[in-house]
């Protein structure tokens, strides 16, 4: 029997990168999977892969009430909710000193706000699994980054949104651990993804070639993270995990 047979998880930025990667290894253990993220052909084209049980919502987390309605159609179709992955999330680096404010607020919205809407929406849900569901116990995992454990110079804000979500994780692990909803925070380093294509063009060029000399991060390497989290027996939670590429020094 597969590890997470009978779940039900719900994953942000599922569309590409982590998420999609995150999204198939929980479903290999038998999760049923919700997909969230805007660009539902993508999602579809996920869904496809793994198979009729895959629940597609297009949404965009930055609004709360789509955020919401993400999770109440989860349940509403599933009948429960066991995990969340909060991986949603953008990367805008380069110097404060004529930024464009858009690329801030674009980072507060996505790698704070949604991760707060969402799991402001999934807690009843997962708290009542956890008193009800087999397994007792229920899992809200976010995906950081080295980020959130050290500040460098052109990367303030995306520091910033890295360091909250991640006092933010503490605090309401201490807050719900007595109720067996488990808090976990995975922080890749340098990971191939789709976040350095969203950098504008000479911030992309002189992030890849501080990264050249390194064999960085696949996406699967962090969803087996998040499952090895989610799969512990309800008497151990795993509440950080910090996983770099062997060659990378900070």
């Amino acid at each position: 029997m597969a590890r997470l047979d009978g779940t039900v998880a719900l994953v942000t930025g599922a569309s590409s990168g982590i998420g999609e990667a995150t999204a198939v290894a929980l479903a290999a253990e038998g999760a049923r999977v919700a997909l969230v993220a805007r660009r539902r052909d993508r999602l579809e084209a996920l869904a496809g892969r793994l198979g009729g049980e895959a629940i597609v919502i297009e949404a965009d987390v930055t609004d709360a009430e789509q955020a919401k309605a993400a999770v109440a159609r989860v349940v509403e179709v599933a009948g429960r909710l066991d995990i969340v992955i909060n991986n949603a999330g953008v990367m805008l680096l380069g110097s404060a000193v004529d930024a464009p404010y858009e690329e801030w607020e674009r980072m507060v919205a996505v790698n704070v706000d949604g991760v707060l809407a969402v799991t402001h929406a999934a807690l009843p849900h997962l708290l009542a699994a956890a008193e009800t569901a087999d397994r007792r116990v229920s899992d809200v995992v976010t995906i950081s980054s080295t980020a959130g454990r050290i500040a460098r110079a052109g990367s303030g804000v995306y520091n910033l949104t890295k360091f909250g979500v991640g006092a933010f994780s503490e605090a309401l692990r201490q807050e719900v651990t007595q109720r067996h909803v488990r808090v976990g925070l995975v922080e890749p380093g340098a990971t191939v993804s789709e976040l350095r294509d969203h950098l504008r063009p000479e911030l992309r060029a002189a992030q890849a070639k501080r990264f050249e000399t390194m064999e960085p991060l696949q996406a699967t390497d962090i969803a087996e993270a998040v499952v090895y989290m989610v799969t512990r027996d309800r008497r151990q939670a795993v509440n950080e995990m910090l996983i770099r590429p062997t060659e990378q020094e900070t």
